[in-house]
């Protein structure tokens, strides 16, 4: 019943679905995942956590940064049977559908790029200085 309660909570919420469809079969970078959902680093890392209690993703760090995927054959019955409902759920979305378009253009930049970028955008929120200016 945890498992089941646990998976319903992280469920719930509108952002860790996209988050959750956004992996698709790709490892993702949490900076990725910051530059499509448009949300704070916190925030977004708040998300994957419950995400990750669940046990509907699998989140490794690597140097810096924390790179995100859907588990595999480890990932018990109802996990597996979550996803398996969570995806074809989300087919006919249309804000599922252009964010399956927006990764697909993140995917396609070079991570190296997104995650500078979202480091600089961290250290202006620190700073105080809230912007929306791009850091290259």
């Amino acid at each position: 019943m945890e498992s089941f309660l646990a998976i319903t909570q992280a469920l719930s919420d509108e952002n860790r679905v996209r988050a959750l469809l956004a992996l698709g079969d790709e490892e993702v970078c949490a900076c990725q995942l910051i530059e499509l959902l448009e949300l704070a680093p916190s925030t977004v890392s708040a998300h994957m956590s419950i995400l990750k209690r669940a046990g509907l993703v699998i989140g490794k760090k690597r140097g810096r940064w924390m790179y995100y995927r859907i588990p595999g054959k480890e990932a018990s019955p109802v996990v597996r049977q979550a996803l398996a409902w969570v995806r074809q759920a989300g087919t006919d979305d249309e804000r599922i559908q252009r964010d399956a378009a927006r990764m697909k253009e993140i995917l396609g930049t070079d991570r190296d790029l997104i995650c500078a970028r979202q480091s600089g955008r961290r250290k202006e929120v620190a700073a105080g200085r809230e912007t929306t200016a791009v850091v290259n």
